[in-house]
């Protein structure tokens, strides 16, 4: 079982929280302009590497707020847990 960090509430146990998928996924700026192929590749295609990935979790039985993990897909470790809205890899701008 994972020991996930909530941002706002602190360590909590893997069972309290919802994953959402994988995080930083940009909505399409003119969604009606894309072509249904485009549309299928925004909505199912996900990274699946073996390493490190950017997830989103929802702390479903504590605060309910939404923050970003990246996990390690293999180990399971997760190497940095941080708020919606700051910077992924904690480099400005990325």
């Amino acid at each position: 079982m994972l020991l996930i960090d909530c941002p706002y509430c602190g360590p909590r146990e893997e069972i309290e929280f919802s994953y959402g998928g994988e995080a930083h996924i940009e909505r399409p700026k003119q969604p009606d302009k894309l072509s249904d192929a485009e549309w299928a590749d925004y909505l199912f295609m996900r990274n699946n590497p073996k390493g490190p990935l950017a997830e989103r979790w929802c702390h479903s039985y504590g605060c309910r707020r939404w923050f970003n993990v990246e996990r390690h897909t293999v180990t399971h470790e997760i190497q940095r847990v941080y708020k919606m809205g700051e910077p992924r890899g904690g480099e400005e701008g990325t």
